[in-house]
């Protein structure tokens, strides 16, 4: 058994809040480069006006000025979405979880000078002034650390987002159809190019897990199982081709990629949930 104090995990916390804000991990870095260089080509294959390389280009200059000079990628920094894979021979110690998380969320925050943007009920709509709560997903695993990831998460992409709860009958081509026109109503509103996460299987709380981890995964690392990779590879081509485009202008980078996450689920369901998100694909980790 090893004991671990929870003010290590405010404090690992505090600093993903405002590193995760203030830098992109290095594989969305890359894929939006190599976006752009496909943006450049079809430009001089078409004689178009070359906005989406523009456009994409901008985005680049934005992510590097904000790590530069260290402030945030994007004004919404997000409601905090922390997950946290607790090894089931750690004992904690110090105070509660949950109170250590919110406060690593509230100094973060407030020392990297990020926008607070939670309020405490849905309809009175007053601010909480810190930033908290944070959306907390908490799995236990096997062994003795703690891995923590901070996912800032902004609405302009979240309000995008969408689920359903098919009938088995629906199959493939249902759920196909719904995740690209999920994509297709949402146009230009999430701040394309867009990273969708997906979910397919579980419940109806269930499968919106699934599409929120699914944002999580590497953008360069193809999905485990070649049938899930290859519907991964078609979604993204037909969701490309519907002409959105960088920042709704028109192109063919409409998203950077799609992920996909699945679990069993119930003989008479089949439950889809997407899950969008702009090109500021924040999200660190750290393991205790």
């Amino acid at each position: 058994m090893r004991e671990v104090d929870v003010k290590l995990i405010t404090e690992a916390v505090a600093r993903l809040a405002i590193d995760t804000n203030y830098d992109l991990s290095r594989d969305v870095k890359s894929c939006i480069h190599d976006c752009r260089l496909k943006e450049i080509r079809e430009a001089m294959d078409s004689d178009n006006s070359g906005l989406a390389a523009d456009i994409l280009g901008m985005i680049e200059d934005n992510i590097e000025l904000a790590a530069e000079k260290n402030i945030p990628l994007c004004q919404d920094t997000g409601l905090a979405c922390v997950f946290i894979d607790i090894g089931q021979d750690v004992h904690l110690t110090g105070g509660d979880l949950r109170e250590a998380i919110n406060e690593g969320v509230r100094r973060g925050y407030e020392e990297g000078y990020l926008r607070k943007s939670v309020v405490a009920d849905p309809f009175t709509r007053i601010n909480t002034q810190d930033n908290t709560p944070a959306h907390i997903v908490m799995d236990i695993v096997p062994g003795e650390n703690i891995k923590i990831t901070v996912a800032p998460k902004g609405f302009g992409s979240e309000n995008m987002s969408s689920i359903k709860m098919f009938p088995p009958a629906a199959g493939i081509e249902g759920a196909k159809t719904f995740i690209v026109e999920t994509v297709k109503n949402a146009g230009g509103n999430p701040c394309p190019p867009i990273v969708v996460g997906v979910g397919i299987g579980s419940t109806f709380d269930g499968v919106a897990l699934l599409a929120k981890k699914a944002l999580l995964l590497p953008l360069d690392e193809r999905n485990e199982d070649p049938a899930y990779a290859e519907m991964e590879d078609e979604l993204l081509e037909r969701i490309n081709e519907l002409d959105i485009g960088p920042q709704g202008f028109g192109g063919k980078t409409t998203a950077l990629a799609v992920k996909i996450l699945t679990a069993p689920t119930h003989i008479a369901g089949m439950p889809v949930a997407v899950n969008i998100n702009c090109h500021v694909q924040r999200h660190k980790s750290v393991t205790i």
